[in-house]
Parts: C-alpha cells; structure tokens; sequence
C-alpha cells in the first residue's frame, strides 16, 4: 500500500482489526484545521512505509461509531493498531519528524 485510505465503520473491522502487520489509524474531520494539516504528512508516512505499516483514515463525522468505541475525544487522533489491538495512541499534530519516529518506536 502507498497511501493512506478511507476506512468507515462498515470496513472498520476487516481493514484494522484483521489486518495482518501494524495499522496506524488517522481519526480526523473535515471541519478540523489541525487534521486537514496532518493529512499530507500522514500520507507521506504512507508512502514511505508502505511495506511495513497499513495506513488508513476515519472521518468521525461519517463514522462515528468506531472512534466511540476506542475513546476518541480529540481530533487528530492516531491508534496503531496490532492483531486487532490498540497498541500506542497519540492526540493532536505532530511534525513529520514526530509522527514518523512515533510509527517506527511501535512497529
């Protein structure tokens, strides 16, 4: 995979929870400034670690039931997900730099 995809409540099981290998979910919303601002770092993380992590992106606003489920109360939230598990989270902007050394820390 080479850039992040949508993913929505009806998906969110099949392309996060079973997934084979880490996934790092971007939790965001089209009305949120820092999320719009994230969102080419986030697909740049995609791009180049493609080969070792899923990335994927929820609108909480047209899914809002698995941001629910996971405790979501701030936008832009990051869950890495690991054979269906949470396994580290991160709320608000990061620098590439920070979002790439935070990925790589969890793989």
């Amino acid at each position: 995979m080479s850039i992040s995809h949508k993913v929505s409540d009806q998906n969110f099981d099949s392309e996060v929870l079973s997934a084979t290998g880490p996934v790092v979910v971007d939790f965001w919303a089209e009305w949120c400034g820092p999320c719009k601002a994230m969102s080419p770092l986030v697909d740049q993380l995609a791009t180049e670690l493609g080969e070792k992590i899923k990335v994927v992106k929820v609108n909480i606003d047209e899914s809002p039931n698995a941001p629910t489920k996971y405790g979501v109360r701030g936008i832009p939230t990051f869950m890495v997900f690991r054979d269906g598990q949470v396994v580290d989270t991160r709320v608000g902007s990061m620098s590439k730099g920070q979002l790439n050394e935070w990925v790589q820390s969890v793989l």
